[in-house]
């Protein structure tokens, strides 16, 4: 292996440029040459491909978003499209490809794959929701953003004694609400895998009027559904004055934790063991604190499983 590429595919994740400083710093020091490609797959579809040396990475590991800059681009699913990126790939001399995203950056790279480049995926995505592996990059701090919004919406929501409604990202998996909902505190917490009804919410917050709470908070997952009209009902029926706060984009930024820095550089640095180990169609993950790697056709086939005991917790503890 004597040159690699790296890109960044999808929504961005606190903790991609940490991955990406690991990949070129490993690559170089095994004296494997490094090329980054700018905005993901569309980048490489149009050849933005640019030489990275150690000075390229340096006073990143802290830094938000990533440096290589990410782009959507649903025409790689077509295969005209990722045959003329393979070909950009072989003209550049680029032996090896490690793509930082989710399910589907993994697609496109096991697209490539299939065309015979050696491909690595590294999971990116603040929401967690790749069932392979038990971190996602970016899921630590995205967790603890949202975190640090509730503390604030908690403040004005007891001295108003209002409810607050916080809807977070988590089209399909429930992770960051269940996670942030249960270290915030939250009264309810509605995600996508489990079966709720409006009156068991408004239930739960007459409950709370009744023993004189102060205030009550509902996290919401994105995929749950129209937050806008639970918040209006849980006001019309309640009587308690409601609020909406949607968190947004604001989940994907920030300087990213310490977790998340660690975990991107132990992935980078495997990323490039592996290709320099042959390997190709791979995509490396977490589980109880080990770093593993999956076969990317069985990774993608692997559902999320939903922390039931965790979501008991919290229910519990309301």
């Amino acid at each position: 292996m004597k040159k690699i590429g790296i890109l960044t595919s999808g929504g961005d994740a606190p903790g991609m440029n940490a991955a990406i400083r690991a990949v070129v710093r490993t690559a170089l020091v095994n004296n494997i040459e490094v090329v980054g490609i700018h905005k993901g797959y569309l980048g490489l579809h149009e050849g933005e491909i640019f030489p990275m040396d150690r000075s390229s990475v340096s006073d990143i590991i802290q830094k938000g978003g990533t440096i290589l800059k990410t782009a959507r681009f649903p025409e790689f699913a077509q295969p005209e499209v990722r045959e003329k990126a393979a070909q950009v790939l072989k003209i550049y001399g680029i032996e090896g490809l490690v793509v930082i995203g989710g399910d589907g950056s993994f697609r496109g790279a096991k697209g490539l794959a299939e065309l015979g480049i050696k491909t690595i995926g590294i999971p990116g995505t603040i929401d967690n929701d790749l069932g392979y592996t038990d971190r996602t990059i970016g899921f630590d701090t995205a967790q603890n953003t949202v975190i640090d919004a509730i503390n604030k919406i908690r403040d004005t929501s007891s001295s108003h004694q209002r409810v607050s409604v916080v809807e977070v990202m988590g089209r399909d998996c429930g992770d960051l609400a269940l996670y942030a909902g249960l270290a915030g505190g939250a009264t309810t917490i509605l995600v996508p895998e489990k079966k709720f009804t409006k009156e068991e919410i408004i239930k739960t917050v007459m409950d709370g009027k009744r023993q004189k709470k102060h205030h009550n908070l509902v996290v919401i997952a994105e995929g749950v559904g129209n937050s806008d009209e639970i918040a209006k009902e849980i006001e019309e029926i309640s009587g308690i004055e409601t609020r909406l706060t949607v968190l947004g984009h604001i989940q994907r930024g920030g300087a990213p934790s310490a977790y998340d820095r660690i975990l991107a550089s132990r992935m980078g640095h495997r990323a490039v063991e592996l290709l320099m180990e042959g390997k190709s169609a791979r995509v490396i993950g977490t589980v109880k604190g080990e770093i593993v790697d999956y076969d990317i056709h069985e990774a993608l086939t692997i559902k999320r499983p939903f922390n039931e005991k965790l979501y008991q917790i919290a229910m519990d503890l309301v």
